[in-house]
């Protein structure tokens, strides 16, 4: 008799926004690239609760900030995209950007979930500027993923 090797599945953070379109992706990329870097066998993702609310495509600030730090543009999806209860499923951590802006959307669209979601305080474009809350959320990101990786181990 045979046996297949099967791989795990691949876990992956989830990181939660408005329009996802400037601070989630930006998560998402750096995640990512990172954890190519360090080998670790997480991946991101990212989603927006209300994208309607945000224009096509990806924020200048963040394509600018992850071009100044070399991360490529692959490292995040090509358009927004919204929210959806699978996506909470398929995530083993989920972290939305913001709670005060977050957390009111997921009460609404996924009760069950708004306690099952990690929740950060990074502010938008409305509150803070790109150059002060990127280098906040990289390190944020990076820290994250050395404690999944401390875990593993």
């Amino acid at each position: 008799m045979r046996t297949e090797m099967r791989n795990a599945p691949t876990p992956e953070v989830l990181f939660v926004c408005t329009g996802n379109y400037y601070r989630s992706r930006f998560a998402e990329a750096v995640f990512n690239h990172l954890a190519r870097e360090r080998q670790s066998p997480w991946r991101a993702f990212s989603r927006g609760v209300a994208i309607h609310l945000a224009p096509p495509g990806l924020s200048p600030h963040t394509a600018a900030a992850l071009a100044k730090r070399g991360i490529s543009l692959d490292l995040t999806a090509r358009e927004r995209c919204q929210l959806a209860e699978a996506d909470l499923q398929r995530a083993a951590r989920r972290i939305a950007l913001k709670e005060a802006e977050h957390r009111p959307y997921l009460r609404q669209l996924f009760p069950a979930w708004e306690d099952r979601v990690e929740y950060w305080h990074f502010h938008d474009l409305d509150f803070s500027t790109a150059e002060l809350v990127l280098p906040e959320i990289e390190q944020r990101v990076a820290a994250l993923l050395e404690a999944l990786a401390a875990t593993a181990g």
